[in-house]
């Protein structure tokens, strides 16, 4: 237990130092910034010197501990300056969860003349919350002699390939892979008219697939068709498996499963809207593909720009908006969501199933990028969406009973879940935000956040008794 106090005191000094340096940077909100740093880097430096005397090596089942902690204390620290500059506690907390879960959900409005500290502060949650901490931990713990690869393999839920020999190294070239995707979007951006700082903000919340803006109107305010299509392609890029590049950079296939099930999904669902937007005689052929494409892309990868309020499109969009926003992008990418893989495997077993009702003694083995898929991987996944849907109507429930509608409680259940960002309807839809929601409802939806990042069980497995009797 102590190597997580450790580690989790090394993320309040890592934090507090980002606060330091951001308070030197931006004059108009030093003040907050450098209170908030200074009192994350006392309780890291607190919390480091009373651990390490005791530093003891890490138990597997303390990896649970460790990922869920470590989320939950970069959130608290995040939210630290907001609170400090001058939002109420619940709404800092929010704001920041939001933002290190990558969820992309809003308290804030008039963020067009909200100082450029405030916005850089959000867009940093959301980058590191990306893929920055997962590669911290990767090449942390095999120093401290404990299997990083595990503490990846705990915040994805999955057992993905191992893409070079050591944990160290892949999370080297995935931190390569992220800050060069980031670099070529911050340029793409420059180049088609953003100032130098909204390039990098929206860079910053493009490849974490967050969608943190520095407007009300979200990625609404860039017109530029240029801009648009970019946006388009960089929150695929972050919805891709970051391994795909690693392995496609040592010369490996660019085939992959998933990656090609995204793609004609996506296809499939930007086409039908795109016809039905022309049937319905609003746009032309170019405008409506992209609008449509940009704001399905952004749902299914979890991102949550908008350029438009695409709720005014109709029921049928409305419906098949929500439906997309449980889907997610794909395993080993900064998306949230049900992830492309576990529908795959989902669907080949449901197939399986029918075809043995018919068959009682047939033997299907289901595969997945051409190997065997083992039962227990296949009940891990039935078991995540068994527990991902069965937490969406706990909360969906629990906000009702809030006082809110059904849409506003549904919708907002799934996009906290999916970690998305804008629900459905007028309230949190993509033209509003999570403002007027009350208090009780903002904690539910952030604890909302914070259990669909770490995708359910990590969490769960912490509230069962014998994991604490195992564990300790």
């Amino acid at each position: 237990m102590t190597f997580v106090l450790f580690v989790n005191a090394l993320i309040l000094c890592a934090a507090g130092g980002l606060m330091l340096v951001e308070g030197l940077l931006f004059p108009l909100t030093r003040g907050p910034f450098l209170e908030a740093g200074m009192l994350a880097l006392c309780a890291g430096l607190l919390t480091g010197l009373c651990a390490s005397p005791r530093l003891e090596a890490m138990r597997p089942l303390h990896t649970f501990l460790l990922t869920a902690s470590v989320w939950l204390t970069a959130g608290l620290a995040g939210a630290l300056p907001l609170w400090l500059w001058g939002m109420s506690f619940t709404d800092a907390v929010f704001e920041a969860i939001s933002g290190i879960t990558t969820t992309g959900s809003t308290v804030m409005t008039g963020l067009d003349d909200t100082p450029q500290g405030i916005l850089f502060w959000r867009a940093q949650l959301q980058w590191f919350g990306g893929v920055g901490f997962i590669v911290t931990g990767m090449a942390l713990l095999p120093v401290m002699r404990v299997g990083g690869m595990q503490l990846f393999r705990t915040e994805s839920s999955e057992r993905g390939e191992n893409e070079l020999t050591t944990a160290t190294r892949f999370a080297s070239a995935t931190l390569w892979v992220y800050c060069s995707l980031t670099a070529v979007c911050a340029m793409v951006y420059a180049l088609g008219g953003m100032t130098a700082f909204e390039a990098v903000v929206h860079a910053m919340t493009t490849l974490s697939t967050g969608g943190f803006s520095t407007s009300d109107s979200s990625f609404g305010q860039f017109a530029s068709p240029w801009l648009q299509w970019s946006g388009t392609l960089f929150m695929l890029a972050g919805g891709l498996p970051f391994a795909w590049y690693i392995h496609i950079a040592r010369g490996g296939s660019p085939w992959s499963e998933q990656v090609t099930a995204l793609l004609r999904t996506l296809a499939f669902v930007i086409g039908g809207l795109t016809l039905w937007r022309m049937i319905s005689g609003e746009v032309g052929l170019e405008p409506a593909l992209r609008e449509v494409a940009f704001n399905v892309v952004s749902v299914v990868t979890t991102t949550g720009f908008a350029t438009t309020d695409y709720l005014t499109w109709g029921a049928f969009a409305a419906t098949a908006f929500f439906v997309l926003t449980a889907m997610g992008g794909c395993t080993g990418s900064t998306s949230g969501g049900g992830k492309m893989m576990r529908w795959i495997l989902l669907s080949r077993s449901i197939s399986a199933e029918i075809a043995r009702i018919h068959q009682p003694h047939r033997i299907d083995r289901i595969r997945y990028e051409g190997r065997a898929v083992g039962q227990d991987r296949i009940d891990g996944v039935i078991s995540f969406m068994g527990f991902f849907f069965l937490t969406f109507a706990l909360l969906s429930v629990a906000l009702t009973l809030l006082g809110l509608d059904i849409a506003t409680a549904t919708s907002g259940a799934l996009t906290a879940l999916a970690n998305v960002g804008p629900g459905v309807g007028s309230i949190i839809g993509p033209a509003g935000t999570f403002a007027p929601l009350p208090d009780g409802a903002k904690w539910l939806l952030a604890v909302g956040m914070y259990v669909g990042r770490l995708e359910m069980l990590t969490v769960f497995v912490l509230l069962t008794p014998v994991f604490w009797r195992e564990a300790t």
